[in-house]
C-alpha cells in the first residue's frame, strides 16, 4: 500500500481441506504483493482473515468457533494487535449476508469475487469503512453448461487457487508467474489442478458454492509446480474436487495422463501424489499412467462413499461392492504396493441394515489403508435434504460408531501387512529432544495430514536425516495406521 511507512499485518487462519490451503496461499500472495506483512498469529495481526470451511456441519461449527476466537482478540486491548476479523472461504461464499447477520463479531463476510480486491477491502475496514457482505448465488450458473465452452468464459469468474486475475485487474501487481505465497515450510504442498464439480451427488452442496468444473491449463500448473520446487517443496499433492475429470473442459479427458510425467520431471520434485478420484470416471489409461510414471506415488484416493448399489443410486452415484472390488483389483494388478484411501457416508436417508451390511462386507474385503467415516447430515439446497427415510440422529451416530470401530480394526490390520516392506520416507519433522517425536515422515502410500505417519528408528551411529530428505527404510512395526521404520 503506497505511502504507508509501516506495513499493516494480516494473519490467515485456514479451516478445512488442502484446497482451502491453496486458496489461503493465493490470498497471501495477493496481499503480500500489495504491501501487507504476513504473520502467523492472529494476535500479532491488524486483520485476522479466516478462510472458512462449509462442507459438513462439524466443519461449519469449527469455522464459527475460529471466527469467534479471532474476534475475541479485539476485546483484549493492548494484549493483542487485532483490530478486524474477516470471514472468507466456503462458509462465507455459501451463506454470505446470512452469516454476517448471525455473526456480528465479524467485520465483513466476503465471497470469492472479493479475493482480487482483498487488499482494498481490508484497508477500508481498518480505516473505519464498511464493506458490503457477500450475496450468495449458485456458482454453477456462472459458467456455460458445456464444459468445452468454459475456458473462454472463465476470465470474468473468480476461481480461487488458480492463480489467475479477473478481467480488468492489473496482473502485474500480483505476478507473473505465480499468485501465491507459502504460509509454511513443509516439504510438500497442495497444487490445485481444477476447481468445481459437475457431479450431482444428492448429499453434496459443494458444486453450488464452488461452481462448475474448470481445469487449470497445464502450463499454469507446471509454472506453479516449478515455483513450489524453488520454494523447497519435494512432494506435489494434486488437489481438486474431482481429479479424474481434469481436461474435459480443455478438450482432452486424458490430459492428466500427459501432465503427470511433466510434473514428475520438474527439477527438485521427488514425488507427485494424485487425490480425489471418482471411481465411475477412473480410466484404464489413468491407472497405467499413475502406475508407470516414475515419481508418481502408488497412492489412490478413491471416493467410494458406500457400497450398496441401491443406496448409491439414491445418492446419485454409480458402482457397488462388486464393481469397486474389481476396480481395486485392477489398481493392485498395475501397482501391487498401492495404498488406497476412501471416505464413506453412513446413515444416508433410506439406508437399511442390509445396505450397511453391504458396506461392511466391502470394507472387510477391500484391504484399504485409510477410511474416513462420516455420518449423514442435511446440507442446505441438496436433493437429500428433501428425501424420505431420514434416520434418527441416534441411529446415524450408532452406525458411525460401529463402522468406525470396524475401520480402525481393518486399517490397523492392513498396516501390519506392511511390516517388512521396503519404503521411502519423506521426512517432515525432526525433534530428537527427550520430549520430541524423533524423525517423522510419510511413505509413498501415506497422504498428508490424515493418512498416518512413519517414525524412523535411528541408531546412534546413523546420521540424522533433514526435513525434506527422502530416505530408504524398512517397516518394522505398526500402531494403528502409523508405522515404525528403520533406515536401510
Amino acid at each position: 500500500m503506497p505511502g504507508r511507512s509501516t506495513p499493516r499485518r494480516v494473519a490467515l487462519v485456514t479451516l478445512g481441506c488442502t484446497r482451502n490451503e491453496v486458496d489461503s496461499e493465493e490470498l497471501a500472495g495477493r496481499l503480500h504483493a500489495e504491501g501487507w506483512e504476513l504473520v502467523d498469529d492472529a494476535a500479532d495481526a491488524d486483520v485476522a482473515l479466516v478462510n472458512t470451511c462449509g462442507f459438513v456441519e462439524q466443519a461449519k461449527k469449527d469455522s464459527i468457533d475460529a471466527l469467534l476466537e479471532a474476534a475475541d482478540l479485539k476485546d483484549r486491548g493492548s494484549a493483542a494487535r487485532t483490530r478486524a476479523v474477516v470471514a472468507v472461504g466456503c462458509l462465507a461464499e455459501r451463506y454470505g449476508e446470512q452469516l454476517a447477520g448471525q455473526l456480528p463479531e465479524a467485520d465483513a463476510v466476503l465471497g470469492f469475487d472479493s479475493y482480487a480486491s482483498m487488499s482494498d477491502h481490508l484497508a477500508t475496514i481498518l480505516d473505519g469503512g464498511r464493506v458490503a457482505s457477500h450475496t450468495p448465488t449458485d456458482r454453477r450458473r456462472l459458467l456455460p453448461l458445456s464444459p468445452t465452452a468454459r475456458p473462454g468464459a472463465a476470465s470474468g469468474v473468480a476461481t480461487p487457487g488458480h492463480g489467475t486475475v479477473q478481467a480488468g485487474s492489473p496482473r502485474h501487481a500480483y505476478g507473473p508467474p505465480v499468485v501465491r505465497a507459502r504460509l509454511d515450510d513443509r516439504p510438500w504442498a497442495p497444487l490445485k489442478i481444477a476447481s468445481g464439480c459437475d457431479r450431482r451427488c444428492a448429499f453434496c452442496a459443494i458444486p453450488m458454492f464452488r461452481g462448475a468444473y474448470l481445469s487449470r491449463p497445464p502450463a499454469e500448473v507446471l509454472a506453479e509446480a516449478r515455483w513450489l520446487a524453488g520454494e523447497g517443496v519435494r512432494e506435489l499433492f494434486l488437489v481438486s474436487e474431482n481429479s479424474t475429470s481434469y481436461g474435459k473442459d480443455l478438450g482432452d479427458l486424458t490430459l492428466l495422463e500427459s501432465l503427470l510425467p511433466e510434473l514428475a520431471a520438474v527439477d527438485g520434485i521427488e514425488r507427485v501424489r494424485v487425490s480425489y478420484l471418482q471411481p465411475a470416471e477412473i480410466r484404464p489409461s489413468l491407472l497405467t499412467a499413475m502406475a508407470g510414471t516414475s515419481g508418481v506415488v502408488p497412492y489412490y484416493d478413491i471416493s467410494f462413499q458406500h457400497a450398496s448399489e441401491p443406496l448409491l443410486r439414491r445418492m446419485r452415484r454409480f458402482g457397488g461392492r462388486a464393481a469397486f472390488l474389481e476396480l481395486l483389483e485392477r489398481v493392485r494388478s498395475a501397482d501391487p504396493a498401492a495404498g488406497v484411501r476412501t471416505n464413506v457416508l453412513v446413515g444416508f436417508p433410506g439406508e437399511t441394515e442390509a445396505d450397511l451390511a453391504e458396506l461392511t462386507a466391502f470394507l472387510e474385503s477391500a484391504r484399504l489403508d485409510v477410511v474416513g467415516v462420516f455420518g449423514y447430515s442435511d446440507e442446505d439446497g441438496t436433493e437429500a435434504e428433501h428425501l424420505d427415510g431420514h434416520l434418527p440422529e441416534a441411529v446415524v451416530a450408532e452406525r458411525v460408531e460401529r463402522v468406525t470401530a470396524l475401520v480402525e480394526e481393518l486399517t490397523a490390520r492392513r498396516a501390519e501387512e506392511r511390516i517388512g516392506e521396503s519404503v521411502e520416507v519423506l521426512v517432515e519433522s525432526v525433534d530428537l529432544s527427550s520430549e520430541g517425536d524423533g524423525a517423522v515422515g510419510r511413505t509413498a502410500y501415506q497422504g498428508p495430514d490424515a493418512d498416518g505417519i512413519t517414525t524412523l528408528v535411528l541408531s546412534s551411529a546413523e546420521a540424522v536425516p533433514a526435513v525434506g530428505d527422502l530416505v530408504p527404510a524398512v517397516v518394522v512395526a505398526s500402531d494403528g495406521v502409523d508405522l515404525l521404520a528403520r533406515l536401510r
